[in-house]
């Protein structure tokens, strides 16, 4: 995966969402789940789960092993990842 803050010609929060976007089609592909971006304060990002992932008792790692883990390699500013419904 390439480093979305190498391309400044986008806001963060827009490559935030590309990010997230890369992540969900991963998600979908292998496991049928989806995230997307709910909101940003610049310390938080809230997103949703959604497909696979409602209901799904390993939905918590996939929130903060992938998208977490993920996020933050790329943005250390984020202080955590919540779920939103």
């Amino acid at each position: 995966m390439t480093d979305p803050n190498n391309d400044f010609s986008f806001s963060e929060e827009e490559r935030l969402r590309g990010l997230l976007d890369r992540l969900s089609a991963y998600i979908e592909h292998f496991h049928g789940g989806s995230v997307e971006m709910v909101s940003f304060d610049g310390k938080v990002l809230k997103v949703h789960l959604g497909g696979a992932c409602l209901g799904c008792p390993l939905s918590p790692n996939t929130l903060h092993g992938w998208v977490e883990g993920t996020v933050k390699q790329f943005f250390p500013q984020i202080e955590r990842v919540e779920a939103s419904p």
